[in-house]
């Protein structure tokens, strides 16, 4: 997700978006525990858009 996408959307949007990326990442963390997670960038991508989305959020209540 690239971060002019993100920055586009409102403030409770974000929050809903960080929160589905936030419980992909868990069900990640759970398969790639198990083993049955075949790609682990997975991981990586969650993280950087959870805080991509953070730093949008952060951007838009400063204002």
């Amino acid at each position: 997700m690239k971060f002019t996408e993100i920055k586009d959307l409102s403030v409770t949007e974000l929050k809903k978006r960080r929160t589905a990326f936030a419980e992909e990442l868990f069900q990640a963390r759970i398969k790639n525990s198990i083993g049955q997670l075949s790609n682990p960038l997975v991981i990586r991508d969650l993280r950087k858009n959870i805080a991509k989305i953070n730093t949008a959020i952060v951007k838009k209540v400063a204002r």
